[in-house]
C-alpha cells in the first residue's frame, strides 16, 4: 500500500500561487485528501496538489489564481494543479508582486517576484498598490472614454504605450497620462 504524502496543514497560509487547470482525468487514482467548507477538494502528491473548486482567487488568507486550458472549459468546477515549489509567501506589506499585460487577449494578471520567469523590469509592488493598477490597466484595456482627450492613430498602440508605463515605471496615471498628451 503506497503512503499518502500530506504537507503540513499551515504551509499554505499567506501563500501566492498560480494553479494551471487540468483535465479531470489527472484525477484517477487519487483520493480526495481535504474537503473544505466551501466545497473545494484537495489532492496531494509528493509532486504538487490538486484542488477541484468553483471558485478561485482570493482565499481566505491567499491568493490562488487558475490559469485555463485553451480552449477554455465550459465547467464552472475547475480542476487546477501546482508543484509544491510554486507556493510563495504573501503578505501585504512587501513590495512582492509585478504585473503583465496580454495586449492579445486583452487581460493582465499580476505574479510573483519569486516566479522564475521574472525578469526584474517590471516594477515591484504591495498587494494593494498591485490591485490599484490592475484596475487602472483594465480600464484601458476594456473601455474607450478615457481616449477622448487624446489625438492618436492607433488606439492599440496608445494603450499599450499607457500601460507599459504603468507596469515599468512608478509613475502615476495622470503623470502618464499628461506626458503622453
Amino acid at each position: 500500500m503506497q503512503k499518502i504524502f500530506r504537507p503540513n496543514p499551515n504551509s499554505f497560509k499567506n501563500t501566492f500561487c498560480v494553479f494551471h487547470e487540468e483535465s479531470l482525468d489527472s484525477l484517477k487514482g487519487l483520493s480526495v485528501q481535504y474537503q473544505s467548507k466551501s466545497g473545494s477538494s484537495y489532492y496531494y502528491t509528493t509532486l504538487g496538489m490538486y484542488r477541484l473548486s468553483n471558485h478561485w482567487g482570493r482565499l481566505a488568507n491567499s491568493k490562488w489564481r487558475l490559469e485555463p486550458l485553451e480552449p477554455e472549459t465550459e465547467s464552472k468546477i475547475k480542476l487546477g494543479f501546482a508543484f509544491w515549489a510554486n507556493f510563495y509567501p504573501d503578505n501585504a506589506v512587501e513590495e512582492l508582486y509585478y504585473l503583465e499585460a496580454n495586449y492579445v487577449k486583452k487581460t493582465v494578471s499580476y505574479q510573483h517576484k519569486n516566479n522564475p520567469n521574472y525578469d526584474n523590469k517590471a516594477i515591484l509592488r504591495t498587494s494593494f498598490e498591485t490591485t490599484k493598477r490592475i484596475k487602472q490597466i483594465r480600464n484601458l484595456l476594456t473601455l474607450t472614454s478615457w481616449a477622448k482627450y487624446f489625438e492618436y492613430d492607433d488606439l492599440d498602440f496608445l494603450r499599450q504605450q499607457i500601460i507599459n508605463e504603468l507596469i515599468f515605471t512608478n509613475k502615476s496615471l495622470d503623470e502618464i497620462k499628461r506626458e503622453i498628451a
